[in-house]
């Protein structure tokens, strides 16, 4: 064996899936930091330690590689909440834990946070947060709805129904605002950001539980 070869071991070959997390990756520590707009592929492939040419063969543009990015972290997002709420507690037990399972991704995903939510300036983006927001509002209203409640059969059921999505706006508006806040004071525990959220969601799933549709 030569010297040359002693010296140039055969380097072990990525799997063209390994390659795709690498970008990956290297592509949300460059989009957390800079935003959409301030990213370049030339950026994501230094970080990356690829070529251009490599991130073009797993994804055709910059938008394409960051709407990847978005739909992977929506996705966990979905998985953690609905892990959450797959259980046989009350509503607010199973509110208390969705929120928490939110908060735990923006703590332990504090780049993929940023990039989907302080960051959506972009219209496709704007789109897939917008749909998050959505789902999160409904998965609130739906658990909320579980909840037992005084009967009040005067009570237009649409107007109930709108009350109780009104509620799961807010509750999911001020959840995400919250855990913006989060990000300029990491040193606040989670449990405490839960408690604020569920001490906020307090007086709207008592007065629905009293019979008050918010009707006159």
């Amino acid at each position: 064996m030569s010297a040359h070869t002693q010296a140039n071991p055969t380097r072990k070959r990525l799997t063209a899936e390994a390659r795709r997390e690498l970008i990956l990756d290297a592509a949300l520590e460059v989009f957390a930091r800079r935003g959409f707009n301030g990213s370049s592929i030339d950026e994501i492939a230094q970080t990356a330690s690829v070529s251009k040419a490599l991130i073009y063969e797993h994804f055709p543009s910059k938008r394409d590689l960051h709407v990847s990015l978005l739909e992977r972290h929506v996705q966990e997002i979905f998985e953690r909440l609905a892990e959450s709420a797959a259980t046989s507690d009350p509503g607010e037990i199973r509110l208390r834990a969705g929120v928490d399972a939110f908060l735990e991704f923006v703590e332990t995903r504090r780049d993929a946070f940023r990039m989907l939510f302080r960051d959506a300036v972009e219209p496709d983006v704007a789109e897939i947060v917008a749909s998050v927001q959505r789902q999160a509002a409904a998965a609130v209203a739906g658990l909320i709805a579980t909840e037992p409640r005084t009967p009040m059969p005067e009570v237009d059921p649409e107007r109930d129904r709108q009350a109780i999505e009104m509620i799961g706006q807010q509750l999911s508006g001020a959840v995400q605002s919250l855990a913006i806040w989060w990000g300029d004071h990491p040193e606040v525990p989670r449990e405490v950001l839960v408690d604020s959220v569920m001490n906020f969601a307090w007086i709207g799933l008592e007065r629905l539980r009293a019979g008050d549709r918010f009707a006159r």
